[in-house]
């Protein structure tokens, strides 16, 4: 997308929060008394940040981390403007990276530490998608290492592959087995409940359980 197409969107926003903003004396917009306008820029504000930055990036992390701590939507909405503020000066300079093109085995071992330090705070959520986020580059990775393409052409658009199609493709290509192909498809279910707000249909414990196999997964399978 036109990066002044995406600096108008995030630009929008913040004039459009900048203006409710004005009309309360609190950061928390308390005196409002309008719930339904708050969860509305809130629900906006992490819309625009996912449909910009790669989902394994810092800024979709943290507004996930954000997202699930359990604050109003008014404090929510106070984190996530910095946030875009953040996104919106890296996009200005330049400096939107893709995920893919950053990470390394050695920054693999960060977002892992990451993830479990997630998981001592109880925020199991956003070290859910985090450690999923890992496990997914890597496979891309390990397609890339092994000769197996990581795009397709779907209606004259090409696109990434999905990581479920890539997991089931490096089993076919023996890259490993079938315990290890179960094994993914489970932590990739698992990954893309906490990414969909379904926080309810897993627990902490299988979050910890996933972080140790991925962990153990990308020592033995590294890229």
């Amino acid at each position: 997308m036109d990066k002044k197409i995406l600096l108008k969107r995030i630009d929008d926003f913040i004039a459009n929060y900048t203006e409710v903003r004005k009309k309360s004396q609190y950061d928390d917009l308390s005196d409002l008394h309008d719930d339904a306008l708050t969860e509305r820029l809130d629900t906006q504000a992490l819309a625009i940040i996912e449909s910009i930055a790669e989902k394994g990036s810092a800024y979709v992390m943290n507004s996930k981390w954000i997202d699930s701590a359990g604050h109003p939507h008014a404090v929510h909405i106070q984190r996530l403007v910095g946030i875009l503020h953040a996104l919106r000066a890296d996009i200005d300079a330049g400096y939107l990276w893709r995920m893919s093109e950053l990470i390394n085995a050695g920054i693999f071992a960060d977002f892992l530490e990451m993830a479990r330090y997630l998981l001592e705070e109880s925020y199991k959520d956003p070290a859910a998608v985090l450690v999923g986020g890992v496990l997914e580059e890597n496979l891309r990775k390990l397609c890339l290492k092994n000769g197996i393409t990581i795009e397709i052409n779907k209606n004259g658009k090409i696109l990434f592959k999905e990581s479920s199609l890539m997991n089931d493709e490096l089993k076919k290509a023996n890259i490993y087995g079938n315990l290890e192909h179960k094994s993914i498809i489970a932590w990739l279910d698992l990954r893309n409940k906490a990414a969909h707000g379904k926080y309810s249909e897993y627990s902490k414990t299988q979050v910890e359980n996933m972080l140790s196999g991925v962990r153990d997964f990308i020592t033995r399978y590294i890229a």
